[in-house]
């Protein structure tokens, strides 16, 4: 009984190792912070992570070309597309049902420790939002990177946030938002110009 037990443990176990082996995937170390980015984002409280949502290197699952950004809201996932059939990966927070938006823009604006100005539609909705300065308590974080479609800002923003708790989650009005660290990393990668694809 024992002997056979310890037969299915090790079989599990080389199950286990033999699916692992299939899945291609590596850790990407954290970007370089500025003072301000770091004193910032200490304000921002620590929230429990799935590791899942982590920053990966892997092996490229969209199709895209090297360079485009690619928004798998079902699985709560951004892929930044790289040579050689690879992409970075970042868990995201996206728009809830009534919110969410699907297509494809281009970035046209970069900002660090951006101001909020929330859309009309958005302070009808709730009123108590109103603009912000950058900083530790506005909720587009540490970075954002503005979309726009043939020239016409779509509204959404891939951008940080000051509620890491809700990464993997359904619950934003209808923009990205990454862990701050992520959207710094993501931030110095992505030029203006490139293409974004949200499905």
């Amino acid at each position: 009984m024992i002997a056979q037990t310890r037969m299915r443990a090790g079989l599990g176990g080389s199950l286990l190792a033999l699916a692992l082996a299939g899945c291609s995937f590596s850790a990407v170390p954290d970007p370089s912070l500025s003072a301000r980015d770091a004193a910032f984002m200490a304000l921002v409280p620590e929230a429990e992570f799935d590791p899942h949502f982590a920053r990966y290197r892997v092996d490229d699952p969209t199709q895209e070309p090297p360079g485009t950004v690619v928004v798998d809201t079902k699985a709560r996932q951004l892929y930044l597309v790289e040579p050689g059939g690879k992409a970075l990966r970042y868990g995201v927070t996206v728009g809830d049902e009534a919110y969410g938006w699907t297509g494809t823009a281009t970035v046209t604006r970069k900002a660090e420790w951006p101001a909020w100005n929330p859309p009309a539609e958005m302070v009808r909705r709730w009123p108590h939002v109103h603009p912000m300065a950058g900083g530790a308590a506005n909720p587009l974080g540490a970075r954002a990177l503005y979309l726009s479609d043939h020239g016409r800002d779509t509204l959404y923003r891939i951008h940080g946030t000051n509620e890491p708790e809700k990464i993997g989650q359904a619950v934003s009005s209808g923009c990205i938002r990454l862990r701050n660290i992520d959207v710094v990393d993501l931030f110095n990668r992505v030029p203006v110009g490139a293409r974004v694809v949200v499905r």
